[in-house]
């Protein structure tokens, strides 16, 4: 039986991605500071208030809670630098590494892809880095991508949108080395990491959704 799944406080979710591609235009015109700073963080802040209050289950409070963290570590990366504003994000990969290790399939399907992230992610981001600390965020970074690409919630969505989240990652670490003064980490940053992070709220959110729509129906 297939079943619609209707995009929960619509207008919400569309304002975070409104305050967050505004950011990225901003960021290229304005000057650094605290409004811009704070504009940084509301994108994703509005996407975990968007997730608590559409999705007020485990995993959606879970869920809410990650993309929290993720919107204190772009601030803190403005504010106090790339190591601060790293360890609120490697906090945030730790707990969606347990939501999704928590919801994960059943079966083989997708270890192959999961296993080459694991290991590829923070290898690259080593590579990339040479960087010790680089490799231990890597080492979350990766767990958090393929636990979510061998969790429960839509691949296309959670797994994907991890997975971008992860590139968008790569590139800041390519930045330090092989793309040092390259345009392209600029101009693609902040782009892949807003949609990783509205795909993976998106997933979890609707997900939960349909699960309580099927439990109401039963």
């Amino acid at each position: 039986m297939s079943m619609t799944i209707r995009l929960p406080k619509p207008a919400l979710f569309a304002a975070a991605l409104l305050a967050g591609l505004s950011y990225w235009a901003a960021s290229h015109i304005l000057p650094s500071g605290a409004v811009l700073a704070a504009w940084k963080g509301t994108g994703v802040a509005l996407l975990a208030v968007w997730a608590l209050v559409s999705a007020p289950t485990t995993a959606g409070r879970w869920i809410a809670v990650v993309l929290a963290f993720g919107a204190l570590g772009d601030v803190l990366l403005e504010t106090s630098g790339l190591t601060v504003g790293a360890v609120a994000f490697l906090i945030g990969h730790l707990l969606a590494t347990g939501l999704y290790w928590s919801r994960r399939r059943s079966g083989r399907e997708g270890t192959t892809p999961a296993i080459l992230l694991m290991l590829g992610v923070p290898l690259t981001a080593y590579a990339l880095s040479s960087s010790p600390g680089v490799l231990l965020y890597g080492l979350a970074l990766g767990a958090m991508a393929a636990t979510a690409w061998i969790s429960r919630f839509p691949q296309r969505w959670v797994g994907a949108g991890a997975v971008l989240f992860a590139l968008s990652d790569l590139l800041i670490f390519a930045r330090m080395g092989p793309l040092a003064g390259s345009m392209v980490p600029t101009l693609l940053v902040w782009p892949l990491y807003l949609a990783g992070q509205a795909m993976i709220a998106f997933g979890v959110v609707t997900a939960e959704q349909r699960s309580e729509d099927l439990h109401d129906r039963l």
